[in-house]
């Protein structure tokens, strides 16, 4: 007995511990990217709760449905009966949701939904019941008129918009449902003559002017003013055209370049409005090969959810790794399923503005959420397909109800409830503390989040800023550097660099002079030695061979020349100028600043050794096969000599360089990459001039032996790749047969 008791507790005990695990695992996985593009696993800022349905709503109770009851049929004759079952056919029908196309939810956190194939709208309250439906009205002309296939809907203080797209119209209703007024299609020359204009979304600002998307309309979001009067276009798309079509229109009459221009998909689908007046525009009709260079590229040219101002401009702030554009890495695993048709860019065909600057936008492919702080940065996204609660088989429309946020799902006609989590709370909590500028708060809040959440960038971030309020400027930079955060970075380092100049400002004219008169030394030295060494006859010692470049760097055409006939150089000092070159660049991978490299990046002496080994002997191939066809003069070793010593002037700028990365702040760093093109430059001349003296060619001649020389060091790749695997499929084809035989001995 005691024995069962035991195992009994046992088993207890494990189902207490086991069931917050079962109860708190999600049907999908919440995650941030980092700076690489890699997706990182977060907590739960959002979780289902609940799933409203038309049951649920109270469509049942508001469409109710009368049984005929035998004592019924005995009172009524069959004209009553037939209209009663009539009455029920169509409550029937009504009761039921078919088409969910918007969803919106007002100040006092009523929820408005549009349903497209039953041509009404339905009021629910805070908590999803049904307050009223609109399903017919008596227009403006006193006749009852209804819905045709509705799209959009908008509530402000005092109306509400709704967006009649197969009707061409957008119907004004006040807060109760009752009739208001109807907006028409704008009159405007503006428009072209075939437009046709279909409303799918709409958004009112605080000046009640109207911005309208169509469906067919390229031109860009529909502005009307208070009285429905048109005022102009703004947000047009910019259009990617390949040079083909620019060529081929050029042939086309005026009424065939007027038709490609309508067919060319460049229309916004969707739109929502922040407390602002900033409004928010999506579009799914991007090239996705322009759309997947945005996402790195940050400029919102060929972005596909934008922020707009009254006028039209786009000024949403991209400060995030990546710009707002749904998923990041096209080829994510994270999604549960394994649908190949969720790869690619996202789909982006809604958005919605939550509290505290936050927004997020819906990504139809793979029915998920990704929300951004005001500055672009990604805070999470959520979401899969699926049948599980908190998955939706098809996402259609999402918007924000105080701490929640409602995603319906369009082909169960539903629409999901999910519940802000603890971390969720602390998240937006430090967000509006920042937005508040209450950054102790702040950083308090971002604190909590590290300990749930170690890989939230945005967490370093905000605590390296409130690091850098307290003046703790080498503190802030460990967090800035953890997030990947060069510009936060750069700034607090330049405090220290100010700090630090203005204690010893003597320092930097001391450290200038110096280098100046060790540098004149040098070359003073280096002249001398090289003036003495002219009259020797002979062979050169390795100094006097290795101290001529400096000779040769400044009087190419003389330096070339005595280095082939004098004898001034020799393969060993080039083979010594070759390692210093591998050396430099060496350094130059790991002795770089943060600042420029933005990150730590592995590499080794060999990979450096390749990088420059393998151009200098292609480029000595190439040239040499290519010159004893036409009478060059030189050797394979002249060649190779001439273009060693070429390579020095690669050492004075980029070591240089690489040391002065290390006190530059980013805005300064041009000044490192003009002193290592510089050196490229000085570089890639000598080389030049280096062969054409060693072969003894005119300017014309050596120019196309250089070019000839570039293409030839690319068919000598070409073959030796070639051979390669050539070589590697032999060796399997070996390898495989020794295989099969040992498996048949």
């Amino acid at each position: 007995m005691n024995k069962l008791r035991s195992v009994l507790l046992f088993v207890i005990c494990l189902i207490f511990v086991l069931s917050p695990v079962a109860v708190a695992a999600q049907p999908y996985q919440t995650y941030t990217y980092s700076q690489s593009g890699f997706a990182m696993l977060s907590p739960d800022a959002y979780s289902p709760d609940k799933e409203i349905n038309a049951e649920y709503m109270g469509l049942f109770d508001y469409y109710p449905i009368t049984e005929i009851t035998d004592e019924m049929k005995s009172k009524l004759n069959d004209r009553e009966i037939k209209a009663i079952e009539d009455v029920n056919s169509k409550n029937k029908d009504l009761r039921e949701l078919k088409d969910i196309r918007d969803i919106f939810v007002d100040k006092d956190l009523n929820v408005y939904i549009v349903e497209a194939s039953g041509n009404r709208v339905i009021a629910l309250d805070r908590y999803y019941k049904v307050r009223f439906v609109v399903d017919y009205f008596i227009n403006d002309n006193g006749v009852e008129d209804t819905f045709n296939n509705p799209s959009g809907i908008f509530v402000n203080d005092k109306y509400m918009y709704v967006c009649d797209t197969d009707a061409n119209r957008i119907a004004m209703f006040d807060l109760k449902g009752n009739f208001y007024k109807m907006i028409y299609a704008p009159e405007s020359d503006l428009f072209s003559e075939s437009a046709i204009y279909k409303p799918v979304a709409v958004a009112v600002d605080q000046y009640e002017r109207i911005f309208v998307v169509s469906s067919t309309t390229y031109e860009g979001v529909i502005v009307m003013d208070e009285n429905a009067n048109f005022a102009g276009f703004i947000g047009a798309q910019k259009v990617a055209v390949s040079p083909l079509e620019i060529l081929w229109r050029r042939f086309q009459t005026k009424e065939q370049r007027a038709q490609a221009e309508q067919n060319i998909s460049t229309e916004f689908n969707n739109i929502t409005i922040d407390q602002y007046g900033f409004i928010y525009v999506t579009t799914s009709s991007v090239d996705a090969e322009k759309q997947a260079e945005e996402i790195n590229d940050k400029e919102g040219t060929y972005a596909p959810v934008k922020k707009l101002n009254a006028q039209g401009k786009d000024v949403m702030a991209r400060n995030g790794f990546h710009s707002p554009a749904g998923e990041v890495a096209l080829d994510n695993k994270v999604s549960k399923s394994a649908d190949k048709e969720k790869g690619g860019v996202s789909k982006i065909i809604d958005a919605a503005v939550g509290p505290n600057g936050i927004w997020s936008i819906i990504d139809e492919k793979r029915a998920r959420v990704y929300t951004y702080d005001s500055t672009g940065i990604l805070l999470f996204a959520f979401g899969d397909t699926g049948m599980q609660l908190g998955n939706l088989q098809s996402i259609e429309a999402i918007t924000y109800q105080g701490e929640s946020i409602l995603l319906v799902d369009k082909t169960s006609c539903t629409f999901t409830v999910y519940k802000r989590t603890e971390y969720g709370s602390i998240l937006i909590d430090a967000i509006a503390n920042n937005e508040n500028r209450d950054y102790a708060a702040a950083a308090t809040r971002w604190e909590e989040i590290m300990k749930r959440n170690n890989n939230f960038d945005s967490a370093y971030i905000g605590i390296g800023k409130a690091l850098v309020r307290e003046a703790k400027y080498e503190e802030a930079m460990v967090y800035f550097k953890s997030a990947g955060d060069v510009d936060s970075y750069s700034a607090a380092y330049a405090e220290i660099r100010k700090a630090w100049v203005e204690k010893y400002v003597w320092v930097i004219p001391l450290v200038i002079i110096v280098i100046c008169v060790l540098f004149s030394k040098l070359f003073k030295y280096a002249a001398k030695l090289n003036k003495k060494t002219q009259l020797k006859v002979g062979r050169k010692s390795f100094k006097e061979e290795f101290f001529y470049v400096f000779h040769l760097m400044f009087h190419p055409f003389d330096g070339f020349w005595d280095l082939k006939h004098e004898y001034r150089g020799s393969v060993r000092a080039g083979t010594v100028y070759f390692i210093l070159v591998v050396l430099s660049f060496f350094y130059q991978s790991v002795g770089t600043s943060y600042i420029m490299s933005g990150g730590d990046e592995y590499t080794s002496f060999f990979t450096q050794f390749i990088s420059v080994a393998i151009p200098l002997a292609l480029w000595v191939v190439a040239n040499w096969c290519l010159t004893t066809l036409f009478d060059g003069e030189g050797s394979i070793k002249d060649i190779y000599v001439a273009s060693t010593y070429s390579l020095f002037p690669l050492v004075l700028t980029v070591v240089p360089a690489t040391l002065f990365s290390n006190v530059l702040v980013k805005a300064e760093m041009d000044i490192v990459g003009m002193i290592i093109g510089v050196g490229f430059v000085w570089a890639g001349a000598l080389i030049f001039f280096g062969m054409m003296v060693t072969h003894d060619y005119t300017l014309f001649k050596s120019i196309v032996t250089s070019i000839a020389t570039i293409v030839g060091m690319a068919v000598i790749m070409f073959i030796g790749i070639l051979f390669s695997s050539l070589l590697m499929k032999i060796f399997n084809f070996i390898s495989n047969i020794f295989i099969e035989i040992s498996y048949r001995i």
